[in-house]
């Protein structure tokens, strides 16, 4: 505690750097300083850049080290999908939690599939049919009956008890990640369990309060996400403004620059698109890798491009507090816009390449209009299954070769709402490998700097 969010200092050790000559030199320094940390380190991973590809990386370096280490996330998903990526490497992990929340991938190493595949189950499981039986038994009879089968059913309890404990032992044994929500880590199966190192996945998206569940059994925790994309989702907003909406990540990385590694090599988006994210949000470090910075589906295209709506006379409608805000003439002219790239490139082309679109709005209502208008139009039925309609939530950890992005906002008072988070729109600008396409009236907008800084590197770019 007095360490992540007092003024002790993080402690490093000594240690000979280890090699990945399959990881980029940043990548590399961070897998080193995980192993080098003694209490906490953070890896910070901006969109593309293999978050995930490290931090399996850095576990399976400290399973060298280390007989077992706890790995947590804030959602099933989140769990699953870093578990996923260990087994495929090799590694045996056993997923603490409710089956029923876990993918058909990892149910197979769920806890209690790998207790029902255990050889001892069947002795057990016969001995619990026994102990049934004898239970209803042991209700009738005269007094010696039932005084006979009450001192077999202890014996048989006993058993039973001995062999779920052995059965429990090897598989805890055996296994060489815990995996489990952070919630689940509080499970009862864990009970009195101590791990030398407690790996956090997608900490930014992770509440403080359900961290320090696992940490309480850990010696060190390595925490990985990016601060800078989307919050931890907060229904309360008395909670959220009593500081529940900041994170354990944002305040380690504010009060310990020194346990933090960015990592700036990003694989996804063509170097135009990465830019000014790379600017605004992570102080112009990131760099494209050589085989995507100019990637692109045309010859001569533009790779990020806005579409002013400001002479257009579109206005936005409020519909409701849970879906928001509409733009039903932007939405119509994305579908527009949509329709005349997709000519461009080729409809045939598309379909052999697999060419995948995604359409991304911040407002629930302008989601569910551009959905309702793609399902009814016929020109666009070839291509439904490479077209993904969302918010910006529904987007997080994707990615699409071209998305259109509507902001839906118009007014005469420059209000915006919403798009005041900034994170939400990183995450929507840095979902796109190869195309960028972003409608909004430049005059409501232009009054947060965001925009306008944005507006003005396109324009500056020559996309415009």
């Amino acid at each position: 505690r007095d360490i992540l969010l007092g003024t002790s200092k993080a402690g490093f050790r000594e240690l000979y750097p280890v090699r990945f000559p399959w990881l980029n030199s940043t990548q590399e320094t961070a897998v080193n300083k995980v192993l080098c940390a003694r209490d906490v380190a953070i890896v910070h991973g901006p969109p593309g850049t293999g978050k995930t590809t490290t931090l399996v990386e850095a576990i399976y370096e400290t399973l060298h080290r280390e007989p077992q280490v706890l790995v947590c996330a804030q959602s099933n998903t989140a769990v699953d999908w870093i578990s996923e990526k260990l087994v495929d490497r090799g590694v045996n992990v056993l997923r603490i939690g409710n089956p029923t929340r876990v993918n058909d991938k990892m149910l197979s190493f769920t806890y209690e599939r790998r207790f029902e595949n255990h050889p001892l189950y069947p002795e057990l499981w016969s001995i619990r049919k026994n102990l049934h039986e004898l239970g209803s038994r042991a209700r009738r009879g005269s007094y010696d009956e039932r005084e006979g089968v009450r001192s077999r059913m202890s014996r048989l309890r006993d058993r039973a008890t001995t062999l779920e404990i052995q059965i429990n032992a090897e598989l805890f044994d055996k296994a060489h990640v815990i995996a489990s929500t952070l919630v689940s880590s509080n499970h009862r199966l864990l009970g009195g369990r101590r791990f030398g190192t407690l790996f956090i996945d997608e900490a930014a998206q992770a509440l403080e309060a359900a961290c320090w569940i696992a940490i309480r059994k850990a010696d060190r925790v390595v925490l990985a996400g990016d601060h800078c994309q989307l919050p931890p989702t907060i229904k309360c907003y008395e909670a959220a403004r009593g500081g529940l909406e900041r994170t354990l990540m944002e305040k380690v990385v504010s009060n310990k620059p020194a346990v933090v590694s960015l990592l700036k090599m990003q694989y996804r988006m063509h170097e135009e698109i990465m830019k000014f994210p790379s600017q605004w949000f992570y102080n112009g470090e990131l760099e494209a890798a050589p085989e995507v910075r100019y990637r692109g589906i045309l010859d001569w295209d533009t790779p990020i491009h806005w579409i002013d709506t400001s002479e257009m006379d579109f206005k936005e409608e409020f519909v409701g507090e849970t879906f928001g805000r509409i733009n039903k003439a932007e939405a119509d002219l994305l579908l527009s816009e949509l329709k005349i790239y997709i000519n461009r490139i080729g409809g045939s082309h598309i379909l052999e390449e697999k060419i995948d679109f995604g359409i991304i709005s911040p407002y629930k209502a302008q989601v569910q209009y551009l959905r309702n208008k793609i399902k009814t139009d016929g020109s666009l039925k070839p291509y439904h299954s490479l077209l993904t309609v969302n918010t910006v939530d529904g987007f997080q950890g994707q990615e699409r070769d071209v998305i259109f992005v509507s902001l839906v906002r118009a007014n005469e008072e420059g209000q915006i709402g919403f798009l005041n988070d900034l994170r939400r729109m990183n995450v929507a600008i840095t979902r796109a490998r190869m195309k960028l396409v972003i409608l909004g009236e430049a005059e409501t907008l232009k009054h947060h700097g965001f925009y306008r800084k944005l507006l003005e590197f396109i324009q500056n770019t020559g996309n415009q």
